[in-house]
């Protein structure tokens, strides 16, 4: 500092004198030091992940939210996934991408980090917990910090950025956010102690002393100078240059009385004492402070101080520190209330009593009330002339005016994936030509979100990725099932995976579009009403079974149950070859330790027509057995309309069976020329163009 080597200096060539002027000068000289610092730190520097050349990165204390700096990034990981098809339908390629990228977070060491929110999502919450399934490291900025390692697999000569703090995502699903990587910030906790503006001084410049004002969080930036001046603001303080380096002086610290003001030398001109006071205008009308709000997830918070009377300057102080709204909604009063007071400019002269005056410096004049900042100390003709503000009287708290509401993202559990699967007839109206499965999962968390999925026919041996799953869906099990009643009274109780899972009623119109269309086993039914009864069992009335032709696969207790939505959703197509093979199906979401796993047994339902209804024999033109068809698509056709045939041909097989044997007779159309035989059993196939549908049958008697 120039204090210290001028005072030196001084004291070595004039003794004691030499050395008090030597000091004043060197003040001086620290003062225009001090006072041309404006490239402090920046509210706005951290508001905005970045990537460019140049940026400045903060040193962080306390706990704060910035955004980072994102330092490496290896090549998007691109997943293609097919889908679709169908007959008739062409395959649609989709495309996913992971992003393994690095973001230093702060200059210094720090002691961990909490939430980290993506494009304000939080996606690792305060218990460290991830929301997204991906791999995340965090280097907290040690000297003896190790390279990390993929980007030592990546680069020849990897940097270490030892003495700085990083994270590292590996393989972060993009489909989320646009396919894009997302604008992160992170909650860092810099220090494991409290934090005082005095403590950041030390760390900045070994020599400052800055006293002991908490300060919850704050990022430095810029140069030292302006850290400096930042924490003076902070502090309602100015730095003065004594012989240990430079200190933070306040309003309320002890002040020195001046006790030969007035005194003029012999041969020095003008008054012993003025005073001037400058134009209200010159002042400004409000003054506003931008901080990191800790109400608001350490967002940035404006708080605006308005004075009465002329002027129209407004002027914004950026404060790259977290402080609350009613601390900030203070400082800017009081910052407003200094502008004000400094208008009033006074000089006093002393003799060289006042050598030992310095910038910033607290003094009081004897036989006058008030207490004053020294601003300028000048030597002229022997003497020392001061110039002086009045110090601002302390500001009482101030209310707040609140900085908008925040719309937090919910800290939500995740849980273990819950997954649910069957393989049930198409629920539109395509013509598949492979065997598809349903599968719908949710979490036992309310933060689940989607889990990836593999299948395999071969137990294991190999699997094969079918992207990820639908949005969560609602799941559960089944807990009773209903009595051999009409379904319009029965009843189905069925118990939800968690508490927050809701069903609801649908009217008739509602009911007659498809509407509480569920999977209950393999078996899809329709419910009109739904009643809680608390602890997440509800029961379902208004029943319709067997939906698109899955009565023979009633469901039994235990069964799992999941709400049919089409973006809960998710189809897997399997090849011809899964039929008659147990498939496994295994998810891997955020929240799992270990995957979570379904099976169910491939039996072609999904490609087969349904059983024919309505299976009739009539006595008539020598006995005639009946039935009606039924196709794979056009379910939501009217009664009375014929639906499409679904199949290459409209073909059945009709076995029969009685005490001479079994024979099979085919025909083209619903009917077939039968004689009546008590204790005939006639079973009606449907002939398919993948699989025949399973038999209707009736037993002949007289």
């Amino acid at each position: 500092m120039a204090t210290l080597v001028l005072t030196a200096l001084g004291t070595a060539v004039g003794g004691p004198i030499g050395g008090a002027i030597g000091g004043l000068l060197g003040n001086l000289a620290d003062r225009q030091w001090l006072g041309k610092a404006r490239e402090g730190p920046r509210l706005t520097e951290l508001a905005v992940q970045t990537s460019s050349y140049g940026t400045p990165i903060p040193q962080l204390f306390g706990t704060i939210r910035v955004a980072g700096t994102v330092i490496w990034a290896a090549d998007l990981k691109e997943t293609r996934e097919r889908s679709g098809g169908g007959k008739g339908q062409p395959a649609v390629n989709g495309y996913s991408y992971a992003a393994s990228f690095a973001v230093l977070l702060s200059a210094r060491a720090i002691a961990g980090i909490g939430r980290i929110w993506a494009d304000g999502r939080l996606i690792r919450g305060a218990a460290g917990d991830l929301k997204v399934k991906a791999m995340l490291r965090v280097h907290r900025g040690g000297e003896d910090q190790p390279v990390d390692p993929l980007i030592a697999s990546a680069e020849a000569t990897p940097p270490a950025y030892r003495g700085c703090a990083y994270m590292v995502w590996e393989d972060l699903p993009l489909a989320e956010f646009g396919n894009r990587i997302p604008s992160l910030t992170i909650e860092v906790m810099a220090d494991a102690i409290p934090v005082t503006t005095g403590s950041i001084a030390r760390a900045m410049a070994p020599n400052a002393i800055g006293g002991r004002v908490p300060v919850p969080g704050f990022a430095a930036s810029g140069s030292v100078q302006g850290v400096l001046a930042t924490i003076g603001a902070l502090a309602d303080g100015r730095w003065v240059a004594d012989a240990d380096g430079v200190r933070l002086r306040r309003g309320t610290d002890v002040a020195t009385e001046i006790t030969d003001a007035g005194v003029m030398p012999t041969g020095l001109k003008g008054a012993a004492r003025s005073r001037s006071i400058a134009a209200v205008e010159g002042v400004p009308r409000t003054l506003s402070i931008g901080h990191y709000d800790p109400a608001r997830d350490y967002q940035a918070g404006v708080q605006r101080a308005v004075r009465p009377g002329a002027g129209h300057r407004d002027e914004r102080v950026e404060m790259p520190a977290v402080i609350d709204a009613g601390a900030a909604m203070t400082l800017a009063t009081t910052m407003l209330a200094r502008r004000e007071a400094d208008r009033v400019r006074r000089t006093v002269t002393l003799g060289f009593a006042g050598l030992a005056r310095r910038p910033g410096e607290i003094v009081t004049i004897a036989g006058e009330v008030g207490r004053w900042r020294v601003l300028e100390a000048g030597v002229e003709a022997m003497a020392v002339r001061l110039t002086l503000a009045p110090v601002a009287a302390a500001t009482m708290a101030t209310t707040a005016v609140t900085s908008g509401r925040v719309a937090r993202s919910p800290d939500d559990v995740l849980g273990a994936t819950i997954l649910r699967l069957a393989e049930t007839p198409v629920l539109d109206d395509s013509l598949l030509t492979k065997p598809r499965l349903t599968v719908v999962a949710s979490g036992q968390g309310a933060g689940w979100r989607r889990a990836a999925l593999l299948w395999s026919i071969d137990d294991g041996v190999s699997w094969v990725e079918a992207g990820s799953t639908a949005t969560p869906g609602i799941v559960g099990i089944v807990e009773s099932v209903p009595d051999a009643v009409p379904d319009d009274v029965a009843t189905l109780i069925v118990r939800l995976a968690r508490n927050d899972m809701m069903l609801i009623d649908a009217d008739d119109a509602a009911f007659a579009q498809g509407a509480n269309l569920a999977m209950a086993g393999a078996e899809l039914i329709q419910f009109g009403r739904a009643a809680p009864l608390g602890d997440a069992r509800w029961r379902l009335s208004g029943l319709l079974r067997g939906r698109r032709g899955t009565e023979a696969s009633p469901l039994q207790v235990g069964d799992g149950f999941a709400l049919l939505t089409a973006d809960a959703s998710r189809v897997i197509d399997l090849p011809l070859t899964a039929i008659g093979r147990t498939v496994r199906v295994m998810a891997s979401g955020a929240g799992d330790d270990q995957p979570a796993e379904a099976r169910c047994v491939v039996t072609g339902a999904s490609l087969r027509p349904p059983s024919p209804v309505d299976l009739r024999w009539e006595p008539g033109d020598g006995g005639m057995l009946r039935w009606t068809r039924r196709s794979r698509i056009g379910w939501n056709l009217s009664d009375g309309v014929v639906p499409p045939l679904g199949e290459e041909a409209e073909r059945y097989r009709v076995t029969l069976t009685d005490a001479n044997g079994v024979r099979e007779v085919e025909t083209v159309e619903p009917r077939l020329a039968l004689p009546m035989a008590a204790g005939l059993t006639a079973a009606v196939s449907q002939r398919g163009t993948w699989l025949d549908s399973l038999p209707a049958t009736i037993v002949l008697a007289d």
